[in-house]
């Protein structure tokens, strides 16, 4: 069974890694269903998509649990900002975390993932663009943070994540990040969403967190 803004995105991403070398399953697609209730989720699951994204605890624990009772096999990401009371909910109930920035939530993470025997896939949020505004650790200190993650928290990254300045050209900050990634040997890219996610891939995405493009507009807040 098919769904379009699913079949669209997964074309696009077929496409654009074959013209840019890569082979297309290396190229993890996250649809981001923050704001989407589970009867619109439904759908894009029976089309077979398995990686979701959520910005926030309390709403993805509200839809998760009775969606992952019927499909066992689905990952879930956190994309949002995580505050670190919220910790040992969300590494009870996602896979991978892509927000990591700070020593403190690090040192949580670390300490929820011993507790409750689960091994997450992290991802340290960058902010690339440098907005006061947003989350993410300064690309100055990237390096690091990266190993203060690894060597003082025992955690085993998975890779960098980043949300470039949305008016400005998005590829220069991807392949910064890419930098970073590659002087680090970290595998994992988690960039690029629905405006941008073709200069992503071109710039080495491993993640694209796609929403809009596949559920079609968000419903006013």
């Amino acid at each position: 069974m098919g769904h379009l803004g699913l079949d669209r995105v997964r074309q696009e991403i077929g496409a654009v890694a074959l013209a840019a070398g890569r082979e297309e399953a290396s190229i993890t697609l996250i649809a981001v269903s923050k704001t989407f209730a589970a009867t619109e989720i439904v759908p894009v699951i029976a089309a077979g998509q398995r990686d979701f994204g959520e910005n926030r605890v309390q709403e993805a624990k509200a839809k998760w649990p009775e969606l992952r009772r019927q499909w066992p096999d689905l990952r879930l990401h956190l994309i949002g900002p995580l505050q670190t009371n919220k910790t040992a909910e969300a590494v009870a109930l996602f896979d991978a975390i892509h927000s990591i920035d700070r020593p403190k939530l690090a040192s949580l993470v670390a300490r929820e993932m011993k507790a409750q025997n689960r091994q997450l896939s992290l991802f340290i949020q960058v902010n690339i663009g440098r907005e006061a505004q947003k989350a993410g650790v300064d690309p100055d200190e990237a390096d690091a943070f990266i190993a203060e993650c690894r060597e003082h928290h025992g955690l085993a990254i998975a890779g960098l994540m980043c949300i470039p300045p949305a008016e400005a050209e998005a590829l220069p900050f991807f392949q910064e990040l890419a930098r970073i990634a590659g002087r680090n040997n970290l595998p994992g890219l988690s960039m690029g969403m629905s405006g941008d996610f073709p200069a992503a891939i071109t710039a080495g995405a491993t993640h694209v967190r796609v929403g809009s493009a596949i559920f079609g507009a968000r419903p006013a807040p």
